[in-house]
C-alpha cells in the first residue's frame, strides 16, 4: 500500500488514477480539499476497494500517524501543496502554512513511523516529495536549462515556500537518514487542471466569449510537461531512484506563453469554431505583468533519462490536443469546479491588471 497526499488535486489525482489503472496496489489518498482539491476528479474510483480517500491535512500529525500505523504504507508520495503564484502574491500565509509547516509536520510524523519499522520494511520505505522548477528562479534567454545542481533562487512566495519544503526534505535525509526522493517538474498541463492556470483558463474563457488575459508581452518562456508523463516519471523515481537524490522532470517543450495561447486558440478554431466564424485569437487581451514574474524556466531532464530511462511519451502537439479535447468533452466538470469563490477571485485578480 502507498499513501498519496494531495491526491484530489491536479497532478495527484492523475497519479492516483494512473496508478490504479496499472497496479492493484491500494492507495490511501489524503487531501484537505482546498479550492483546488476536487473529489469529482476521483469519481471513477467510487466503489473501488483499492482506493481509500481520507479528508484531512498533512499538518494534522495525529491523523497522519494514525493512518501510517493502521495501514503501514511502504511509500509516501507528497503532492500536497498550495501551488498558484498569483494566489501566493495576494495571500502568502496559506503557502507558508501548507508548504513549509505542513511539510515539516508530515516529515516529522513519517520519521517516527519509519524509525519503528522492522528492518526489511524500513530499508524498503520511501518518501517522495514532488516539487517545482520555480525554486530555481529565472533564466536569461541564453542560459542553460536548470539541472539538479542549480542553486535555489525563488522569486515568489509560492516558489520560496516550495524551496523551503525541499530543503526540509533534504535535511531529514542528511540528519535522520529518512529515505527520501525529490522531483522538480516543469509546467504541467492536461486533464483535471484547475481553470485558474494558463491553459485551462484560456480554454474556459475562449468558449465563454471572455478575454484571454496574457501577462506583459506574453514572451515568458516555460517548459511544458503533459501530466501523465509526469506521473510516469514519478513512478520510475519511486521504483528505481537513488535514495537522497533529486530528479528534474521536464517535457523538452520550451515555449513562450503567447505561443501556448495561440496554439489553444487554433485547436479550438478547429474543434469548436466560434458561431461568428472569427478566430479565438481575437479574444487575446494583454494585461499588466504580475510582480516578480520569472521570465524563463527550462528543465534539463537528462539525469532521469540517463539513470532511469524515462523520457516523455507526448510531444507538446500531441499533449495539447489531448488536453483541449478532454476539456471539450468534460465541460460539466469545469462548470462544477467554478464555484462562486473561484469566479470572484478570477474577476478581481484580472480586473486589477490594467490593460496595456
Amino acid at each position: 500500500m502507498i499513501l498519496v497526499t494531495g491526491g484530489a488535486g491536479f497532478i495527484g489525482s492523475n497519479f492516483v488514477l494512473d496508478w490504479l489503472a496499472d497496479f492493484d496496489e491500494p492507495v490511501i489518498n489524503l487531501d484537505s480539499l482546498t479550492y483546488a482539491g476536487n473529489r469529482e476528479n476521483l469519481i471513477s474510483l467510487i466503489g473501488d476497494d483499492r482506493h481509500l480517500f481520507v479528508h484531512g491535512d498533512i499538518a494534522d500529525q495525529a491523523l497522519v500517524a494514525g493512518l501510517l500505523n493502521s495501514h503501514q504504507p511502504r511509500a509516501i508520495i507528497n503532492f500536497a501543496a498550495e501551488s498558484h503564484v498569483d494566489r501566493s502574491i495576494h495571500g502568502p500565509e496559506a503557502f507558508i502554512q501548507t508548504n513549509i509547516v505542513g511539510t515539516f509536520r508530515l516529515l516529522d510524523t513519517v520519521r517516527s513511523y519509519w524509525a519503528g519499522l522492522e528492518c526489511d520494511a524500513k530499508s524498503a520505505f520511501r518518501f517522495l516529495h514532488v516539487s517545482t522548477d520555480e525554486v530555481y528562479g529565472s533564466l536569461a534567454p541564453s542560459d542553460p536549462a536548470f539541472t539538479e545542481s542549480h542553486c535555489y533562487e525563488p522569486n515568489s512566495p509560492y516558489s520560496a515556500s516550495k524551496a523551503a519544503s525541499d530543503h526540509l526534505v533534504r535535511a531529514y535525509y542528511h540528519t535522520y537518514g529518512l529515505p527520501v526522493l525529490r522531483t522538480n517538474c516543469s509546467n504541467n498541463y492536461g486533464p483535471y487542471h484547475f481553470p485558474e492556470k494558463l491553459i485551462p483558463l484560456m480554454i474556459v474563457n475562449a468558449l465563454a466569449g471572455k478575454p484571454l488575459p496574457v501577462y506583459g508581452d506574453g514572451m515568458q518562456m516555460r517548459d511544458w510537461l503533459y501530466v501523465k508523463d509526469h506521473c510516469g516519471a514519478i513512478r520510475e523515481v519511486l521504483a528505481h531512484g537513488r535514495v537522497g537524490e533529486v530528479y528534474n522532470v521536464g517535457g523538452w517543450n520550451e515555449k513562450p506563453n503567447i505561443e501556448i495561447v495561440k496554439t489553444v486558440c487554433g485547436l479550438l478554431d478547429e474543434l469548436r469554431p466560434r458561431d461568428d466564424g472569427k478566430p479565438y485569437s481575437a479574444q487575446i487581451n494583454y494585461v499588466k505583468d504580475r510582480p516578480g514574474h520569472d521570465r524563463r524556466y527550462a528543465i534539463d531532464a537528462s539525469k532521469i533519462q540517463r539513470e532511469l530511462g524515462w523520457k516523455p511519451a507526448e510531444t507538446f502537439d500531441t499533449g495539447i490536443r489531448k488536453t483541449v479535447q478532454w476539456y471539450l468533452a468534460n465541460f460539466e466538470w469545469v462548470a462544477n469546479v467554478q464555484s462562486g469563490a473561484y469566479r470572484k477571485w478570477i474577476d478581481t485578480h484580472y480586473a486589477e491588471a490594467s490593460i496595456t
